[in-house]
């Protein structure tokens, strides 16, 4: 495997913000765009680490909602449908609450434990 690794090297730009350069920023709107990378740098990493998994898991349960194979933002697309046409299939919430659970844990894992 090559050295550095993409999510080492996210790794260490985030590092970079956060201890060198967030500390001797003083322009409250230069801070703020900083932690707004640092968290942009970390959902990246998120979705490196976690996105191939989470994105099988809605298809895995996508299609035994609905009884297809596909991807999974096709699948959403025909379940959105459904839900427009009043055909929703049982199930359809419990589905939508793992979704949206699976979506917080890339982009914003602290908010999903304060509200679990």
């Amino acid at each position: 495997m090559d050295r550095p690794t993409l999510d080492e090297l996210l790794e260490a730009v985030g590092e970079f913000l956060e201890k060198e350069l967030l500390p001797s920023v003083a322009d409250p709107r230069l801070r703020f765009q900083t932690l707004v990378a640092l968290n942009a740098l970390g959902i990246a990493r998120r979705e490196l680490s976690l996105g191939e998994a989470l994105a099988e898991e809605d298809r895995r349960e996508l299609g035994a909602l609905l009884g297809l194979e596909g991807a999974p933002e096709e699948l959403l697309g025909v379940l959105a449908r459904r839900i427009r046409e009043g055909q929703a299939p049982p199930g359809t919430f419990a589905f939508l609450k793992a979704h949206v659970v699976r979506k917080l844990k890339v982009a914003s894992p602290k908010y999903l434990g304060r509200y679990r």
